[in-house]
């Protein structure tokens, strides 16, 4: 597997095509850019999952607290929310590129130069995300009008989604 990327936050263009050798015995891959409509499928699989991860921690929140409710105004509650969603993703970058709605759509998130992202990069990936999503969605619709079809918060950290691979069997 590549190494993970350098340079966190540069934001000089990378070129079209890149290349990476998946192990010994595979030949190059041009990294293709994934279509829009399968980041979309890929991150509302990945919603499912995480609406349900959030239910799952707020019934052992509630049973900690013995069934009394988060007093409204608490900070604790949606920061832990946040930090579960953070995990979420970006464990799934680091560790293999893919999150479970990416590898249904055969899509896979790497640094512009084919490397597999480390754990400062996924994370200001997903802060980026964050900020591209509160600008009415605009910094993630942004792909459809990019030749690259990157969003925002990828051209901010270098990365690109692109097609994956058949697995080989």
């Amino acid at each position: 597997m590549p190494a993970s990327c350098d340079g966190l936050l540069d934001f000089a263009d990378a070129p079209l095509a890149v290349e990476f050798t998946l192990n010994a015995n595979s030949t190059p891959l041009a990294l293709e850019p994934a279509p829009i409509w399968r980041r979309f499928a890929a991150l509302c699989y990945d919603l499912l999952l995480v609406t349900a991860l959030a239910v799952c921690f707020t019934l052992v929140v509630l049973a900690v607290r013995l069934g009394a409710a988060v007093p409204p105004g608490s900070w604790w509650f949606p920061l832990a929310i946040l930090g579960l969603t953070m995990a979420f993703f970006c464990t799934f970058w680091v560790h293999g590129g893919q999150t479970v709605g990416m590898r249904a759509w055969r899509i896979r998130v790497v640094c512009d130069d084919g490397s597999r992202l480390g754990w400062p990069r996924a994370a200001a990936r997903f802060a980026a995300g964050i900020l591209a999503a509160l600008s009415a969605g605009l910094g993630l619709w942004w792909g459809v009008l990019d030749r690259d079809r990157r969003g925002w918060h990828d051209r901010w950290t270098r990365t690109r989604v692109v097609r994956a691979p058949l697995p080989l069997r």
